[in-house]
């Protein structure tokens, strides 16, 4: 039996695409093998190239895999593949660089590779990319969460961003391919589903007559499906219509990742962003009147070049004015061939270092404030698995509808079920809570209590 070996640079949807690429090989008989243990017949590395640091990492691990079994066969997939395939090309030993499509040709590739060994660079323009690479995952580790790409590619062209020319223009799933998915995911014992893709609030944008709004109202249709989260939506994608089905639903959950990235106005002009701080506002607000208790999360990059001091303190200041649930802190990293990399102030790393700092201690208050509001509510949380500090102590963990990380007493068997949980102390990492009951089948699919 052949065997192969993956690893994965970047983000959630890269570690999606290396489920759904090690479905292939495993349809085709392969053994999957560590990477950093075993030696294998193929390796696949999937490439991240958001920062000039991605690169390097990528170029790393592409001749870690060369050195580890020389015979073997090597391919590069992923964003700097796709950005950068001549580079690629070039490492002696790299055998087959895709980039962010045609990958489910890969398996032709590599025995192709063994018939001529001759190296394979299958890269090609994804800016004429208009199709929705299909590439499906049936099964996931996590045993209660699954993820469901719904679209590709982004056409914002923010200026710190390459990702445009790493994935291609926006490209949506067709709707019936979603719902049809989504059923094989609640077959194979999912209750939730993350709805995941490079821009995922954009998708429908290059469809007629259809949104996303419109798809989150088709999912009710999936029997059995419990809960519906959007992995991430721009403020400007938070219509009212979306903000309407989300109100109505019992199933799309309370939380909203909405990346802010700057909280001032100057910056997010120099960034390209589509939006004002005050609309931003605005529009936050109006999520929290239609959904009591919603879990508001972001991104900020710090440090952006020309960010003045000023600029930072404003943005400090927005932050804890909206009074997100979560922060996820970025320092601004260069990256080559995107506007902001040649913008001339940039800022040093001492000063961007002072910046996250700062913004982390914000994080943990703001966390604290958001679950302690919850103290004595009870709340629908599903638990995933023993409580990882200590999994031999008959603590389950778990998310609520509203995304705070529950540890509470309870045994294996309620892993994967809806439970009822008080919530007890608040906290940054967890909150602590007390199992009530498990909801049984005849009681969903669920309607949200609002207790606030």
């Amino acid at each position: 039996m052949s065997t192969v070996a993956f690893h994965t640079l970047g983000c959630k949807v890269n570690s999606y695409e290396t489920e759904a690429i090690w479905q292939l090989f495993k349809a085709d008989g392969y053994e999957r093998v560590d990477f950093e243990q075993d030696e294998a017949d193929v390796y696949v590395i999937n490439t991240c190239t958001v920062t000039n640091t991605g690169d390097k990492k990528s170029r790393q691990v592409i001749r870690r895999a060369i050195r580890r079994n020389p015979e073997a066969i090597v391919a590069v997939t992923g964003c700097y593949a796709q950005t950068s395939p001549s580079e690629i090309a070039q490492i002696p030993g790299v055998d087959i660089v895709v980039g962010t499509q045609g990958r489910d040709k890969l398996l032709e590739y590599v025995e192709q590779i063994r018939r001529e060994r001759t190296p394979i660079n299958a890269v090609g323009n994804i800016m004429k990319a208009r199709e929705f690479e299909e590439l499906d995952v049936p099964n996931f580790t996590d045993r209660t969460r699954a993820s469901l790409k719904i679209q590709e590619g982004c056409n914002n062209f923010c200026t710190f961003c390459i990702i445009p020319w790493a994935r291609g223009l926006m490209r949506s799933r067709q709707p019936e391919s979603v719902v049809e998915q989504a059923k094989k995911l609640v077959e194979a014992g999912y209750l939730e589903i993350v709805l995941t893709g490079i821009h995922t609030g954009g998708y429908g944008e290059d469809l007629e007559d259809y949104n996303l709004a419109k798809l989150l109202v088709d999912l009710h249709q999936v029997e059995g499906l419990k809960r519906i989260r959007i992995s991430s939506i721009e403020a400007s994608q938070i219509t009212d219509e979306v903000i309407q089905v989300i109100n109505d639903s019992d199933r799309v959950v309370r939380h909203l990742h909405v990346p802010l990235q700057a909280g001032d106005d100057e910056v997010l002009k120099r960034m390209r962003r589509k939006y004002t701080t005050a609309e931003f506002y605005e529009k936050m607000v109006k999520v929290r009147q239609a959904l009591p208790g919603v879990a508001l999360t972001t991104d900020v990059i710090v440090g952006f070049p020309g960010e003045t001091e000023e600029q930072f303190q404003n943005g400090y200041d927005y932050i804890r004015k909206i009074g997100f649930a979560e922060l996820h802190v970025f320092p601004y990293s260069m990256r080559t061939g995107t506007p902001a990399a040649r913008m001339t102030d940039q800022i040093p790393e001492e000063v961007k270092h002072e910046r996250v700092t700062k913004l982390l201690e914000l994080n943990r208050e703001l966390q604290l404030a958001y679950s302690q509001q919850f103290v004595g509510d009870v709340l629908e949380v599903i638990p995933e698995r023993p409580y990882k500090e200590a999994p031999d102590s008959g603590l389950l963990m778990g998310y609520s509808d509203n995304y705070l990380n529950v540890v509470f007493a309870g045994d294996e068997s309620m892993i994967g079920k809806i439970c009822k949980v008080r919530l007890d102390a608040p906290g940054t990492e967890y909150c602590e809570g007390t199992f009530v009951r498990v909801l049984e089948d005849d009681q969903l699919p669920l309607l949200k209590e609002r207790a606030i």
